[in-house]
């Protein structure tokens, strides 16, 4: 049985190389139950391994074929190789843990199977375990791998797990593609491969008369190719950093109330000049904006469909030298204008902009002319919501959710938030030839949001935001 790959999701497999591994993952922290269960972990395993994958989990994409690229079902899959078990030397620290995660994340997965993998692992501190999975970006994106997460998981502290995500059973409405937009969607393919082909000689301006030809729009808010050369769109390698970061969800919602913004509008606000101050302490002064892609779901609230459904804008945020006060204040004014760019478009036309942009950043950096032609974004800032109450495995609550993502496009850093119950963690992922420390950079993240929380206690909640 085969079905065609839509265009978008066709497009993660196309872009994929061994240094732009196109899968996003996370890491699921795990807290034991009060009461023993030695062997939990090793149940789960077995669980795991006895279930049955469900479509888009049991899939291989066919490129090579006599007519458009599809994905077949494979009749059986080795879930020996796609669940493992491991456990941590006795006192391995937590950057040991994450060492082990930059390795795991690297490899790309195995085209002839399905494009998933999962890995359990015992031996954290405080008797917590851990689990990282990945999954190809071409069957899956952010909020429909959460769907499918907090599915697995029970409300309750019962003991026998539920189905894993890759066998949870959810609820997904047919999806559909437009004639209309598949036709754009394959006319912006053979202009992409067009540009890919002459770009020696393209300029910033070329690049955006592009855009502006493909989508006959001009952005205000949205400004692609606009970001400043920084070690943050150095020539992406094999090699990934990590980091993960948690910040008080209530906290966060209370400051970004006080500023008349949203939790996105602060973790936006505590990244930037958490980024300002990364950059300094290795000799580079910022003397523009930094530019954050910002993907966007186009999903309705009753889609779960396992597919790419988003759209992006990328947004110049704090200027150099802001206080926490103005940085914030210039974080929310810059997402509101990118939103409002996003909301004057068509669904169809939001998913060819950013595939367009994307299609145009990617050749650019492939030709190494991304100097000339303007950067599409310095990095990516992206959210996804998770589950507003306690969650369980075999027992075991999770405590938390850190997104482990893909780099591309010529953006070397990924920071991805998922909320759960009453905490937000953020999952640092960035090219370790150019960021090889991006724990420091948490670090400055969780300073410059205590530097921003001091200033919001002196500041009242602004007249829209309490309407």
């Amino acid at each position: 049985m085969t079905r065609r790959i839509p265009p978008v999701d066709l497009m993660w497999l196309l872009a994929e190389t061994a240094d732009s591994p196109t899968h996003v993952g996370g890491v699921m922290l795990f807290e034991r139950p009060a009461r023993g269960r030695g062997g939990l972990v090793a149940n789960i395993v077995r669980s795991y391994r006895a279930a049955r994958p469900l479509p888009p989990f049991n899939l291989v994409a066919e490129l090579v074929t006599a007519g458009l690229p599809r994905w077949r079902r494979t009749p059986e899959v080795d879930l020996d190789y796609h669940v493992r078990h491991l456990l941590l030397p006795p006192g391995a620290s937590e950057a040991t843990f994450l060492r082990l995660v930059e390795d795991l994340h690297e490899p790309v997965l195995d085209r002839n199977r399905p494009g998933f993998r999962v890995w359990l692992i015992e031996g954290l501190a405080d008797d917590r375990f851990a689990m990282y999975f990945k999954v190809h970006h071409s069957i899956i994106d952010g909020m429909s791998a959460m769907v499918r997460i907090v599915a697995s998981l029970s409300p309750a502290p019962r003991a026998r797990p539920l189905p894993p995500f890759y066998a949870a059973h959810v609820a997904a409405r047919r999806p559909s593609h437009p004639r209309g937009l598949i036709a754009q969607l394959e006319a912006l393919s053979r202009a992409a491969l067009d540009e890919a082909g002459a770009l020696g000689g393209v300029s910033l301006g070329l690049a955006t008369q592009a855009l502006r030809r493909l989508l006959a729009r001009r952005g205000r808010g949205s400004q692609a190719f606009a970001a400043p050369d920084l070690p943050l769109n150095a020539p992406l390698r094999a090699p990934r950093s990590f980091a993960m970061l948690t910040l008080p969800l209530a906290q966060m919602r209370a400051l970004g109330h006080a500023f008349g913004g949203t939790i996105n509008d602060v973790a936006a606000a505590s990244v930037d000049a958490g980024l300002h101050r990364y950059l300094a302490s290795r000799g580079t002064r910022l003397t523009r904006p930094l530019v954050a892609m910002c993907p966007v779901s186009l999903r309705d609230a009753d889609d779960t469909t396992a597919a790419t459904k988003a759209t992006a804008m990328f947004v110049p945020l704090g200027a150099p030298g802001a206080t926490p006060a103005q940085r914030m204040q210039q974080v929310v004014a810059a997402l509101r204008a990118g939103k409002d760019d996003i909301r004057g478009m068509s669904r169809d036309g939001a998913l060819v902009y950013a595939a367009a942009v994307l299609g145009l950043g990617a050749a650019a950096e492939f030709a190494h002319v991304g100097r000339l032609t303007g950067h599409v974004a310095n990095f990516v800032l992206s959210n996804i919501a998770g589950a507003r109450e306690p969650r369980y495995l075999g027992g075991a609550r999770l405590r938390a959710i850190f997104p482990v993502s893909a780099l591309g496009a010529g953006i070397g850093l990924n920071v991805t938030l998922a909320s759960h119950d009453d905490t937000m963690g953020l999952g640092f992922v960035g090219n370790r030839a150019s960021l090889p420390d991006l724990a420091e950079l948490a670090r400055h993240t969780r300073a410059a949001f205590a530097q921003l929380r001091a200033a919001g206690a002196v500041r009242r909640p602004s007249r829209r935001a309490a309407r």
